[in-house]
């Protein structure tokens, strides 16, 4: 499936059970995989498909910020369209031009394309039907966007697929005639963790090409396989057959695939690509290729997608403590007062992070909860839901001030990359408190802030099981797929990196593949 089709809103029936009267939703983190976009580099041009797809009409519309004065006290728009230059038969300069020779709205490789912006925009206004809606979680206008945390990857159809989705969660038409501009995080790619990073982390790139040439080496000369060539080598260079590591790859021809499959006639691929068998051939190869490393590997997950989980369950920590550790302060929403924003907020509670199939399926493989899945869609979202249990009255219970301890560390390798504290600048209105303190390093009175809380995953719209909270006093009574928070802390903090640049450079000379298998999702 290359396009997600959304199931149908939520029942009120469906809403009771999804939504116990008991619990009270306090934070909800999302993470949006980007919409339908163009492939990321022109494959299959022999076949028809036109390197240049006319699919990107905001680049006829597209803003750049502009200084006005050279005292920086005044800013400008200039406001311009884009065309791409490429090279003529004779090497001189020619615009490039669509299937029917379009020269306006032509997408960059890899570009979110006006579908992509439709679904992304179309997720918002579903989000904001759940939880604005029916749910009443957050409120119908807001004056200001301190309650809620944005990031984005730096690719720009992660940033561009959170901004469509944000405009229909919250459209003009229910924010304030005073709402300040939203603030929106960003890192630099070499910082980035809100995608598996092997262009920045070295040895996550020698664990993922060893997984990739394990996969290679197990599917390249099976019927399977055998099947792929025999539909598709016509179209390969030199008439190749189709391998895991073939040119191009297995992934690469998916990537085309699944981009043609969502646009117009005019950029598909001949029909042999569509192959249901195919394609379910392609994507279950595919999926073994890039995921199951974080299934048989702590190190996998600590690389790929530890930095973020250990960010996710920070966040959460931060909203139990109220010390501005949920992300109030990254955003910008205090005025020096702790946990007092510009709109009087005191916490966050809705977080969009724009990101990638690989993130989505990186985080919920490295839970334990991403069994017999299919490749993530575009427009697939995560939303990592936590609730407090409400008190004999109804009520939410009364937060306590979580007291901070120091705890010693071992000082083997594997403990020099684990369990660290976040670290803020001098003057910063945050307390330190526990978001990125181990569970096994906390007292028992920090233990006890944690209770009472629970945290969900709910995946483009499905419950998914973290197998830890399986155990016995590890969920909500009657409900395995509530985790106690202590648990999911628990779970994460396995792989939670304590300096992940550190273990980036570490660890070159050793085993890729770990000497047993360490099994996802467990404490």
């Amino acid at each position: 499936m290359t396009t997600l089709i959304p199931r149908q809103f939520y029942s009120q029936e469906e809403l009771d059970k999804l939504y116990p009267k008991e619990l009270e939703l306090q934070l909800v983190q999302i993470l949006l995989r980007h919409g339908e976009r163009t492939p990321v580099s022109p494959r299959f041009q022999n076949t028809g498909v036109p390197p240049y797809w006319p699919y990107c009409n905001s680049a006829r519309q597209l803003t750049s910020v502009i200084l006005n004065t050279k005292d920086f006290s005044k800013w400008d728009q200039l406001k311009y369209r884009r065309r791409l230059e490429t090279f003529a038969k004779d090497d001189g300069p020619v615009i490039a031009s669509g299937p029917k020779g379009e020269f306006d709205a032509i997408c960059q490789p890899g570009e979110l394309t006006d579908k992509g912006r439709e679904t992304t925009l179309a997720l918002g206004e579903r989000l904001r039907h759940l939880y604005v809606d029916q749910l009443g979680f957050m409120p119908k206008l807001i004056s200001t966007s301190d309650m809620i945390y944005l990031r984005a990857t730096p690719i720009p159809r992660a940033l561009e697929s959170l901004q469509q989705a944000f405009s229909g969660f919250y459209p003009p038409s229910a924010r304030t005639a005073d709402f300040p501009p939203p603030t929106i995080i960003q890192r630099t790619p070499a910082d980035e963790t809100l995608f598996p990073n092997d262009a920045g982390c070295r040895r996550f790139a020698q664990l993922s090409r060893a997984f990739a040439q394990r996969t290679a080496e197990k599917w390249n000369d099976t019927e399977d396989m055998q099947y792929l060539s025999k539909k598709l080598s016509k179209w390969m260079p030199g008439e190749q057959k189709v391998a895991v590591d073939s040119h191009p790859r297995l992934s690469g021809i998916m990537d085309t695939l699944n981009a043609t499959d969502a646009h117009g006639p005019e950029t598909k691929l001949p029909k042999e690509f569509y192959d249901a068998k195919a394609r379910a051939i392609i994507d279950k190869i595919a999926v073994e290729e890039w995921f199951q490393g974080y299934n048989e590997s702590t190190e996998y997950r600590m690389l790929g997608t530890g930095g973020l989980m250990g960010d996710i369950a920070s966040r959460m920590i931060g909203s139990v403590e109220r010390t501005g550790n949920d992300g109030l302060i990254e955003v910008g929403g205090v005025d020096g007062q702790l946990g007092k924003g510009r709109g009087g907020e005191t916490n966050i509670k809705f977080a969009m992070s724009g990101c990638h199939d690989t993130t989505l399926a990186g985080v919920l493989t490295s839970l334990g909860a991403f069994e017999g899945e299919k490749w993530p869609p575009f427009t697939s979202h995560i939303a990592v839901e936590m609730f407090r249990k409400r008190s004999a009255t109804g009520l939410p219970q009364t937060a306590s001030p979580v007291q901070q301890t120091s705890t010693s560390q071992s000082q083997s390798w594997w403990s020099s990359l684990f369990g660290s504290t976040k670290t803020l600048k001098e003057g910063s209105a945050a307390q330190e408190g526990i978001a990125r303190k181990p569970i096994t390093s906390l007292t028992q009175a920090q233990r006890d802030e944690l209770q009472d809380y629970y945290v969900r995953i709910r995946y483009n719209d499905k419950i998914m099981q973290v197998p830890g909270c399986k155990s016995e006093g590890k969920h909500l009574e009657g409900d395995t797929t509530f985790c106690t928070l202590e648990a999911f802390k628990s779970i994460v903090d396995k792989y939670t990196p304590k300096n992940w640049k550190k273990a980036c450079t570490s660890r070159l000379d050793a085993p890729a593949f770990p000497a047993k298998p360490e099994p996802a999702g467990y404490e």
